[in-house]
Parts: structure tokens; sequence; C-alpha cells
């Protein structure tokens, strides 16, 4: 039996993409959802997902474009192509472009999971983190869940992927700028306060009323999570 799966799900039809969000979850799998291929990339790139799956036809960055950007920056997530286009030079072009899979719609959601389960089984890293742990600080990205010394801490979606990405990269010198292509998708001014305003949020809620805090501000460079100040 596979073990629950982290998701991504690039798909700009809502209703469609909804169906298939919970269908996936009512098979003990978490899935996110990206209506375009930007908010995909964002998506793929500032969190850890076991399989993708990505419409062909996609606004702002078509889903071969986006596999591409993603296959040249070295990711290895498999990637199941969706398209209404089934004829075999698109089921070759897909693959070619970085796919693993390619469904033709319309399709059964049986064999959608079927196949995304094989790609877990067969490419998906098995040893990839689900569970990211700083101290006392643990954030489960199955469950979405975030605690510090067993107590739960809620988040807003988008200070969940900021701890995230930070505890990805624990230790490690975050720049505003990263911040802003791997959270927020931005690739503008990195000197918007949009990002101070989450991390004051998101360190009052996981450093505040606790002896040791973990998140740092590094003067002129960016932020870090790690354990203890120096």
């Amino acid at each position: 039996m596979t073990s629950s799966m982290k998701l991504l799900i690039v798909e700009d039809d809502r209703e469609a993409a909804a169906y298939v969000v919970k269908a996936f979850a009512e098979a003990g799998h978490v899935a996110d959802h990206a209506a375009d291929g930007l908010d995909g990339y964002a998506l793929a790139t500032g969190s850890t997902y076991d399989v993708l799956v990505v419409d062909r036809m996609l606004p702002k960055l078509d889903g071969l474009s986006l596999i591409g950007r993603l296959r040249a920056e070295g990711a290895k997530t498999p990637v199941l192509i969706l398209s209404a286009l089934g004829q075999v030079d698109d089921r070759v072009q897909g693959l070619r472009a970085g796919g693993d899979d390619y469904l033709t719609k319309p399709y059964a959601f049986a064999e959608l999971l079927a196949r995304v389960e094989a790609l877990s089984r067969r490419g998906g890293p098995a040893t990839a983190e689900t569970v990211y742990r700083v101290a006392d600080l643990e954030l489960d990205r199955l469950s979405h869940t975030v605690t510090r010394g067993g107590q739960d801490i809620p988040l807003q979606p988008r200070e969940f992927r900021l701890l995230e990405y930070l505890m990805r990269n624990a230790g490690q010198v975050v720049t505003r700028t990263m911040l802003l292509e791997h959270v927020w998708d931005y690739h503008f001014d990195p000197q918007t306060n949009v990002i101070d305003v989450h991390v004051s949020r998101l360190r009052s809620k996981i450093d505040k009323g606790f002896d040791k805090p973990l998140l740092h501000t590094v003067r002129g460079a960016g932020y870090m999570i790690r354990d203890g100040a120096r």
C-alpha cells in the first residue's frame, strides 16, 4: 500500500481541480492546487512534493514550459501530464519535455490515482522529508500542522509556506529575494515590506512565549531558522 503522498495539482479548471483534490484527500493523500503555470511553478519550487499533476494547457505559463523550467533547474519530482491532446505526437512531446507519464482527458480518477501512486513508488524521492524539525519546532508538510514544544501553532497558508521554506533551509541565510521568488513568486523590488510583515507575524507565533528564539534576522542579508542564538 502506498503511504500518504503530498501532491501538487496544476489545473486551471477550478471545478475539476476541486474534485481531484477532494478525491485524493479521500484516498489518504494531501493535494495542493495551483490555477495557473506561474503559481504552479512557485509552489513546486517552494515546497516538496511526491508527484506533480500538471495540466498541459495553462494560463500564464503552459504545462510543458513549467515542466521544462523545473527540469532545467534540476527538479526530479515525478510529473504526470494531463491533457485533452491525446495523439501519439502529443504524448511524445509531453514526455520529451520532462513528463514521466501522460494521461488523456477525460479520465477515470481510479486510473489517475493508480498512475500517481506508481510514479511515487518508481521515481519519487524515497527519503523525501515529510517532517521538518528545528529544536522543539516541528512542521508536518502532509498534515499541514506546526507544533512547538507539543503546542499547536495555527498558521495561515502563506505563513506555513514561509516557515516550510525557512525550515527546509535551516541553518542557512535565506535572502529576501529568495523568499519573494519561492514563497510569493514576485520578481520585483525586494525592498517591499510584504516579507517584513509576514516574518513579524510568523515570529510572534513560533517564538513568543518560548525561551529560545528560532527565527533570526541576519542584518543586511535575510533571515534564518536555527537552534540557539549566536
